[in-house]
């Protein structure tokens, strides 16, 4: 588990948080709970927001990092996983009639995600059942972990999760694997991947510190060069 530190603007910078060795026949799916039960019990915190590989997490999980910790756990929808309302698509929410709707929010103590009509010309007044429509409608976050969850796929936040920071994390570990050497080690014994584990947590974790004591110095070119995306996430208040 890594946790991205926005705070420093020059360049996605990945913290780690809970580093796991484990033979490779354990799957990486079974690695999140224990992690945040970690997160808790050592310092009395955890992210709000995991981002995470769709193909590592099983509903179960999700659903008692959500029950548990209230954390939400951001993957993409698997190919073989069906919608349900108000979803059209993965990142699109529409009424039972086909009107687009936007999520207004979740109420936590009806456990509710709220979901309703924002567009300024809506097509409500053709619908037939205009007059009993409430124009906003409700669903459990367990109606489906993964569309709905703490954070719905389809909100601005789950969206620029999936599709700016998501791509980032491979890339980010790659480039430490490649600066350590250590996609050029083979080691064939729990114990020493466990050393060298704690080694190059180490050694990412000093040079974090080293980035964020250090002086900033300005680039010739750096009103050219991309900057990292600062995220905000303030959803709209939720109906009462």
């Amino acid at each position: 588990m890594r946790l991205w530190w926005r705070a420093y603007p020059d360049s996605v910078l990945l913290i780690p948080l809970v580093s796991w060795v484990a033979p490779a026949n354990i799957s990486e799916g079974g690695l999140l709970v224990p992690s945040l039960h970690y997160c808790a019990q050592r310092w009395s915190w955890w992210p709000a927001i995991v981002v995470a590989d769709m193909g590592y997490l099983a509903a179960a999980a999700k659903q008692r990092c959500r029950e548990q910790w209230r954390v939400a756990v951001v993957t993409k929808l698997r190919a073989d996983m069906k919608l349900v309302p108000p979803f059209t698509a993965w990142n699109q929410t529409a009424c039972p009639q086909g009107q687009p709707v936007e999520w207004l929010g979740y109420v936590a103590n009806q456990d509710r995600h709220w979901f309703g009509v924002t567009d300024p010309t809506p097509l409500c007044s053709c619908c037939w059942q205009a007059t009993a429509c409430p124009r906003q409608f409700a669903y459990a976050p367990g109606e489906h972990e993964t569309l709905l969850g703490l954070l719905p796929l389809s909100t601005q936040p789950a969206r620029r999760l999936l599709q700016q920071v998501r791509p980032w994390i491979e890339p980010t570990q790659s480039f430490e694997k490649n600066q350590l050497g250590l996609s050029q080690m083979f080691l064939n014994s729990l114990r020493l991947t466990w050393c060298v584990s704690l080694l190059a947590d180490a050694v990412v974790l000093l040079r974090a510190l080293a980035l964020l004591a250090a002086p900033r110095r300005r680039e010739l070119l750096e009103e050219l060069m991309p900057q990292q995306t600062v995220m905000t996430f303030e959803p709209a208040n939720a109906p009462k």
